[in-house]
């Protein structure tokens, strides 16, 4: 028996229907499978990243509060302010990523950086603002490195955003150390060595 064109029309609705239904079950499940795909495993690197990023500020914070009653020069207590404010947002960030990711995060600063804090808070004057301003830029200039190398090859895309940020102000606070005038580069360590020299023979 035919059928009429209605009754196929009818159909066709009707199947059009089930398959527009479909496609957004499909629109509505696959975003939340694919963020969780995109977000990437968490490497032991990644975890040290935000571990030493956590210890930077417990340390710099009150660092940079100190610095703002007990350096000499305004410049220093310029930078130390900065210091503060990029650290105290900064660590908020580290800390609601962390508890996100579920890593355990430390509640004080490294062994290195609590023996800085008793250097500062042994001098006072010119002494004062010459060790802030070499401690912490070399201080910077470690985990500087490190920031960058988590950013070039983390697969979590959390952490490479993270990274992509602390990278910035760990950058801005290199700058705003070397804007004293009291930074002495022989002290820092060199950069390593490349394993080819550009223009040369491999």
């Amino acid at each position: 028996m035919r059928r009429g064109f209605a009754d196929v029309a009818g159909t066709a609705v009707m199947l059009g229907g089930f398959a527009a239904a479909a496609a957004v079950t499909v629109v509505l499940v696959l975003p939340t499978a694919g963020a969780d795909v995109a977000t990437g495993s968490l490497s032991a690197a990644d975890r040290d990243l935000l571990i030493k990023v956590r210890q930077a500020g417990l340390w710099e914070i009150p660092t940079g509060q100190q610095a703002q009653q007990r350096a000499l020069s305004q410049r220093v207590k310029e930078v130390g302010m900065h210091l503060v404010e990029d650290h105290t947002k900064l660590d908020k960030e580290v800390v609601a990523l962390a508890a996100r990711l579920n890593v355990a995060l430390p509640s004080q600063p490294s062994a290195d950086q609590q023996r800085w804090m008793a250097q500062l808070s042994s001098v006072s004057g010119a002494d004062y603002d010459r060790d802030f301003a070499n401690l912490l830029r070399a201080a910077h200039g470690k985990v500087f490195a490190v920031v960058a190398q988590v950013r070039a090859g983390t697969r979590n895309d959390e952490i490479r955003a993270f990274a992509t940020k602390a990278n910035a102000v760990v950058l801005k606070h290199m700058t705003l150390l070397e804007s004293t005038g009291l930074v002495d580069y022989h002290t820092l360590p060199e950069p390593p060595t490349p394993s080819s020299v550009p223009g040369g023979t491999r």
